[in-house]
């Protein structure tokens, strides 16, 4: 198998790394950060003049049909600037839902609009109960003489305030209470009955617990023709592990030389830190450490079309392994830089709360080993 990057892989890479460096720094993440929405339209919009936007959303829709390498690409440039750009929960998650479940009336009327950066999706589907099952729905969708009406509760929904279109999964309620399919629903944002709470999110972004009490929808806003979407729900969060954990390495990877420069110039008793062979041993585990996170990352992105079963045990190794390998980095680096690396003026205590944000997203390292055992691969990775 040849893993050498395409001359338009190389391209890509070399673009998002050049507008990375150029756009992001502290100052920019501080601006971000005291915005309401968590992010900057105006950086979202050269997200789509870029075509970063469109990539992999089909050609047919007007996109440009990339895969979960070029995404992947893209989302470790993301990590090494700290993006905070609703990109994982609109082109990812929510443009993915629309791709599998969608009818082709509404991929024609949301796909072209989430290439173009006018339209901004999320996907309102954890649950309290649900501790990262998939399958866990509370949430009740009952049909109506004239469409459907949603009840229930969503928690910690990814830029679910900045967001047009809510993607809600929600059961379908049967007459003999038994639960029925497991369906999405397309609710606009500000529909009556919606209530949210949003938060700042741990290292960037924002995130929002919904309530949905009485909303009334009408018959198309369910998304496809009705059947169960858990397997195709799955695949998108599959694809998601892999993105995220392309994030991962690319802030493992700035951690690992911002220490590296640090230990260099920091004197200690008349020499630098990288004089001590301890050090030494310790920065060579980190970078031991990121490059089997990349590896892995990369086989999961390998293998995101792969049939399910391969498919998922690569996600949910790539999510296990990730985790134990960044929270490595991550509390190396705070160590080295000593009290400075928990300090809100020094970076790498940033990239150390993305870090932290991570490991709990879509489930833990302890979640995706059991998940990994439970498809028949091995417990240990």
């Amino acid at each position: 198998m040849d893993l050498n990057p395409s001359d338009e892989q190389r391209l890509l890479r070399e673009s998002v790394d050049r507008f990375i460096n150029e756009t992001y720094d502290a100052d920019h993440r501080r601006r971000t950060a005291d915005d309401p929405r968590g992010f900057s339209p105006q950086i979202w919009s050269q997200f789509a003049e870029l075509g970063w936007l469109a990539l992999p959303i089909d050609e047919a829709y007007g996109g440009l049909g990339a895969g979960a390498i070029e995404t992947g690409i893209l989302m470790e440039a993301f990590g090494r600037g700290l993006v905070a750009e609703p990109y994982l929960a609109t082109v990812v998650i929510g443009a993915g839902l629309i791709a599998e479940c969608g009818s082709e009336a509404q991929k024609q009327a949301i796909l072209p609009k989430v290439a173009d950066g006018s339209l901004l999706l999320a996907f309102a589907h954890s649950e309290r109960a649900a501790r990262f099952d998939l399958a866990h729905v509370e949430t009740a969708a009952r049909k109506t003489p004239d469409g459907w009406r949603l009840d229930g509760r969503k928690t910690a929904m990814l830029d679910g305030n900045a967001a047009n279109w809510i993607i809600v999964s929600a059961r379908i309620a049967r007459d003999d209470g038994a639960p029925g399919n497991l369906c999405l629903f397309l609710v606009p944002s500000g529909t009556a009955g919606i209530t949210s709470r949003d938060f700042p999110r741990l290292g960037g972004g924002r995130a929002c617990n919904l309530g949905l009490a009485d909303v009334r929808l009408p018959a198309d806003a369910l998304l496809g023709d009705g059947s169960d979407c858990l397997a195709k729900i799955e695949g998108v969060v599959d694809r998601a592990l892999a993105a995220l954990g392309a994030e991962a390495v690319g802030i493992m990877q700035i951690m690992l030389d911002r220490t590296l420069e640090y230990t260099k110039v920091r004197q200690q008793f008349g020499r630098p830190l990288s004089a001590n062979q301890v050090i030494r041993h310790r920065l060579a585990d980190m970078a031991m450490q990121c490059d089997e996170a990349r590896s892995i990352a990369l086989r999961a992105a390998l293998m995101a079309d792969a049939e399910p079963l391969s498919r998922a045990r690569a996600a949910s190794g790539a999510k296990a392994k990730i985790g134990k390998c960044a929270r490595f980095v991550a509390e190396q680096a705070v160590q080295l830089h000593g009290a400075m690396g928990v300090t809100e003026e020094l970076d790498i205590g940033a990239y150390f709360k993305r870090l932290l944000a991570f490991d709990t997203l879509f489930g833990g390292s302890a979640h995706h080993y059991r998940r990994h055992a439970a498809l028949g691969g091995r417990a240990t990775l």
